[in-house]
């Protein structure tokens, strides 16, 4: 009787593992939409691949991958083929890399697969939300593959693909960011209106003052500690120039004009924005390789005077992981779920991520005839998102991590670049500026073009 049961209990597991996404997470979201769930199960899938590559840099690693062929020297090698690089440096990146490219592949096989499903009544559609155990073997079956590839250019060539993605990602983040800003304006002031409430307006008042006290802070202490006398004028220039485009767009955001067009646009979105603008300074900045014009926060705190670092020293002495990476960590996992949990609920977001109200969303679960509540399928009639873009955003956002657990190391570089690069610089401060020049678009171009409708 009792592997009778077991049976019966591996049969059922089977076919949620088989099935559709409701029957595999209807335990925890039983009054979800079959939409969100889907997407929570995929951005898990992202989430566990940039945990296993934390994990591949973790230091002892090092022993267990050079078991893997073709790696580094004194490990198991590929005829014909030699490493004449520090492996006990560079051997967890290469797994990073190789990791992140086949969630790459991945995410862009579905995105591939994904172009014009309309509803769930497509065929494709039930390879979007079912499937999950065939879909996770297909993921692993490309990491195995990954890390079988022979080096050649393969680091070289994938650090381009990498940075250009990385670049794009960002931009999505930062319309997300605006996006948001805009909404928790708009919705803390309707609370204030509707309910007659000023503890609306006071907490709005808060965070205005919190954020732009942070990025004043944030100004000074780059000017104390990232620039010097005779030297980094680059700082200079980015510091100086993000500090004059965010006092732009705050005069700009408060004008009659601009008040009278979009009544909900205010000091907290350009405060929230220039917050995240000094974030993506400090970010650039401390991928400086001039080490003069970059300490690192643990020299900052602990008064130590950083230099050049000696390529005769161990690579052991080198800091990988530093504030700035663990804080875009951070940022880029929140960024995430709120891409996938939030983006059918909000109409600009909806724009950037093709998305739109789903039909027949009740927001209740479907209780079955066997008395389990099931998540509700609010796409019959039409997705609510689209499926293909999802997955590239996530195959972007791939790329992202990658470039960020590795602090945007460029292969065939020496010991003492291999923790800073220029590129990097220029990718965050490029992306800032654009960050920066949506925003003002988002003010200006109601005025510029009257007739338009830019609700």
């Amino acid at each position: 009787m009792g592997a009778c049961l077991a049976l019966c209990s591996l049969a059922s597991c089977a076919s949620c593992l088989c099935g559709s996404a409701p029957c595999l997470l209807c335990g925890c979201c039983p009054s979800s939409n079959n939409s969100t769930i889907t997407r929570l199960v995929f951005s898990f899938f992202l989430l566990l691949g940039t945990l296993v590559s934390v994990i591949m840099i973790l230091p002892g690693m090092e022993a267990q991958l050079r078991k893997i062929p073709g790696f580094c020297q004194g490990g198991t090698s590929i005829p014909g083929l030699e490493n004449q690089v520090n492996c006990d440096v560079i051997v967890g990146y290469k797994s990073v890399y190789r990791m992140c490219f086949a969630m790459t592949c991945f995410f862009f096989l579905f995105s591939a697969i994904m172009i014009g499903v309309r509803s769930s009544k497509d065929p494709r559609a039930a390879i979007q939300n079912g499937f999950w155990f065939f879909k996770f073997l297909i993921l692993i079956g490309i990491t195995v593959g990954a890390f079988f590839i022979p080096d050649g250019t393969f680091h070289t060539v994938w650090f381009y693909f990498g940075a250009v993605g990385s670049f794009i990602f960002i931009l999505i983040q930062l319309i997300l960011l605006i996006d948001f800003a805009h909404s928790w304006n708009k919705v803390w002031v309707g609370n204030a209106e509707n309910n007659d409430n000023k503890c609306w307006f006071a907490g709005l008042l808060t965070f205005t003052i919190l954020h732009y006290a942070l990025a004043i802070t944030a100004v000074v202490l780059f000017y104390v500690y990232y620039t010097l006398p005779n030297d980094c004028t680059e700082h200079k220039v980015f510091i100086s120039l993000n500090l004059i485009f965010c006092l732009i767009i705050s005069i700009v955001s408060i004008l009659p004009k601009i008040q009278e067009a979009q009544p909900h646009s205010g000091l907290l979105q350009a405060s929230l924005i220039s917050l995240y603008t000094m974030y993506v300074t400090w970010s650039a900045m401390t991928n400086n390789p001039n080490r003069k014009c970059n300490p690192s926060l643990l020299s900052l705190v602990s008064n130590i005077n950083t230099t050049e670092p000696s390529g005769d020293g161990p690579p052991g002495q080198l800091q990988w992981w530093d504030a700035q990476s663990i804080v875009g960590l951070v940022i880029f996992l929140f960024c995430t779920l709120y891409a996938s949990i939030r983006s059918s609920s909000n109409t600009q977001v909806n724009k950037l991520m093709q998305t739109e109200e789903g039909e027949g969303s009740s927001g209740e679960g479907v209780v079955g005839e066997d008395g389990i509540r099931r998540a509700v399928d609010n796409e019959e009639e039409k997705v609510s998102y689209s499926y293909s873009f999802f997955h590239f955003h996530l195959c972007l956002a791939s790329l992202y991590i990658m470039m960020t657990l590795t602090n945007w190391y460029q292969p065939d570089t020496t010991t003492q670049a291999m923790q800073s690069s220029m590129p990097a610089v220029w990718v965050k401060m490029t992306s800032s500026w654009l960050g920066l020049g949506l925003y003002l678009w988002t003010l200006v171009a109601p005025l510029l073009f009257p007739d338009r409708d830019f609700s």
